[in-house]
């Protein structure tokens, strides 16, 4: 039999699909088994397939491992289209040279590829038990599209040479409560996942792809395990797409949908963790949605990306957690981010805010206030540099206010008194043009007022003519001396109504003194 495989010659215990099978190898050509039904054909329907589409695992295996030579003039390669491979497809720690290409195909049993090598490998709308796959290599593309996977698949460590495609693939968990394990795995190029359905944890930890890592449109349901996304240390060359995705009809990755094509959302029940991942470009949840419960959390903690795009819908339970995350823009909208106390962001560094639609200020610090459930200076000092930065001096200033009113509610009882006077009479040094406003009522009141106080001389030598206007701006000016205050003998209640103004004199001289302090600080 032996011989006669390397002369070209069938086997003799081959079936009449496996002989067709056989030749097309041979031939390098498409051996179409499918009836022309579409709902007999479905691979993943419940028609049954009888022996004249079934082929055994091995024989498979032996065509891709040691298989007959090419007709001449021709290239081997196993393509196959609407078939049923019976037994569990073992190629372990093989090398594969012939390319291979599935479409349409039902498999008994698991694909067990661990450590083997291949050129490109496409499996195209089959039904697949279990794809066990770890540490396999690809020096072309490993192409999942439109399978389904009853019990997982297992990437750990795969090297994929160019491409990884899983899109509208459908993908149940393993017995680990994984659907996708693919911790180590390295891609050469794009990891494309569109619409994606995944019922289990996917797993990428540590996972580096060369390019780009879509999930347009993917449903990723894991609300009861540990993750629905499960990503730390991901390295990515440019961009992670948690984005919206075009159906029912041909598009191009990437690019807008045309008119009318409906849209499906990057959907998640379940946590997601990306920490300590590197972007090259961006992390992109434009119009994402995420289904948690009161545990969960959407986790970016010191992610690392030159724009961080937070446009999904914001989460009604769990949190977002950004600590120690690092983005030169971040371009977001007011309605994205969850409410008081589901929001941390200690140690976020973004350098410009590109907010989408309308975020006023207002907003903006009730984003930081929900950040920051005890008080925390950081998330204040950040937005304020942002916006001095883009010359929003204004802005920066009412950022600064804001931070200290907040931080006023913690202090003791004198403390935030004197906390109220600074912010009543110069809002903190922030607004130094109230101090001018309170001097010239005080001024305007005591003159009024001391107009028509009694005021005899303190001794009967030389003194000034009695002007109240002079008299109230001496009491009020604590360091400079207009020679108006000593001269006279007040009595009575208008002793204490001078008393009244040289405090109020000091407490304005000491606030707006705090506050230039404050400001110079700043500078």
């Amino acid at each position: 039999m032996t011989e006669g495989v390397r002369d070209g010659e069938l086997p003799d215990d081959l079936t009449a699909a496996e002989a067709g099978m056989w030749q097309a190898f041979r031939n390098g050509s498409v051996y179409d088994l499918s009836s022309g039904d579409v709902q007999v054909d479905d691979p993943h329907g419940g028609h049954p397939w009888g022996p004249e589409r079934t082929v055994r695992a091995r024989i498979v295996c032996w065509l891709l491992l040691d298989g007959p030579p090419a007709l001449a003039g021709r290239v081997p390669a196993l393509k196959l289209a609407g078939l049923r491979i019976t037994g569990a497809l073992d190629l372990a720690g093989g090398t594969v040279t012939p390319y291979v290409e599935l479409r349409g195909c039902r498999f008994d049993d698991e694909v067990l590829l661990p450590e083997a090598h291949f050129t490109t490998v496409r499996l195209v709308d089959c039904a697949v038990p279990r794809l066990e796959a770890a540490r396999v290599r690809t020096e072309g593309d490993l192409h999942l599209p439109r399978c389904r996977f009853l019990a997982g698949i297992r990437l750990t460590d795969a090297h994929i040479g160019t491409d990884l495609l899983l899109n509208q693939a459908v993908v149940y968990r393993d017995r680990s409560g994984r659907s996708i394990a693919a911790d180590g795995l390295t891609v050469g190029q794009d990891l494309q996942a569109e619409l994606l359905e995944s019922y289990g944890e996917l797993s990428l930890r540590s996972a580096k792809v060369g390019v780009s890592l879509s999930l347009r449109g993917a449903r990723l349901r894991n609300p009861h395990g540990r993750f629905a996304l499960n990503a730390p240390q991901l390295t990515v060359g440019r961009t992670l797409y948690l984005t919206p995705a075009g159906v029912g009809g041909p598009w191009q990755s990437g690019t807008t949908p045309a008119r009318g094509t409906r849209i499906q959302r990057f959907e998640c029940q379940g946590r997601i963790r990306l920490d300590d991942g590197r972007f090259g470009d961006a992390v992109d949840l434009e119009r994402a949605r995420f289904t948690f419960t009161d545990d969960q959390e959407l986790s970016l903690r010191r992610v690392q990306a030159p724009e961080l795009r937070f446009l999904g819908e914001e989460p009604q339970r769990g949190r977002v957690v950004l600590s120690g995350a690092r983005t030169v823009n971040l371009v977001d909208g007011a309605a994205s981010w969850p409410g008081p106390g589901r929001l941390h962001m200690g140690g976020f560094v973004y350098e410009n805010l590109v907010p989408q639609g309308r975020f006023p200020l207002t907003r903006r610090l009730d984003w930081v206030a929900a950040a920051t459930a005890e008080y925390n200076p950081e998330p204040y000092e950040r937005l304020a540099t942002v916006l001095r930065a883009a010359g929003e001096d204004e802005d920066a200033r009412e950022v600064q206010l804001a931070k200290q009113r907040r931080r006023r509610e913690t202090l003791p009882v004198a403390a935030k008194f004197w906390g109220y006077a600074q912010d009543l009479t110069v809002a903190y040094g922030y607004r130094p043009g109230r101090a001018a406003v309170w001097m010239a009522v005080l001024w305007a009141a005591g003159t009024l007022a001391f107009a028509h106080a009694p005021h005899p001389p303190m001794g009967s030598g030389g003194h000034p003519v009695w002007d109240p206007a002079l008299f109230v701006l001496d009491l009020l000016l604590p360091v400079i001396d207009l020679g108006q205050a000593g001269q006279w003998r007040l009595s009575g209640g208008w002793q204490w109504a001078a008393a009244a103004m040289i405090l109020l004199g000091w407490i304005l001289a000491t606030t707006v003194a705090a506050g230039a302090t404050r400001l110079l600080r700043r500078g």
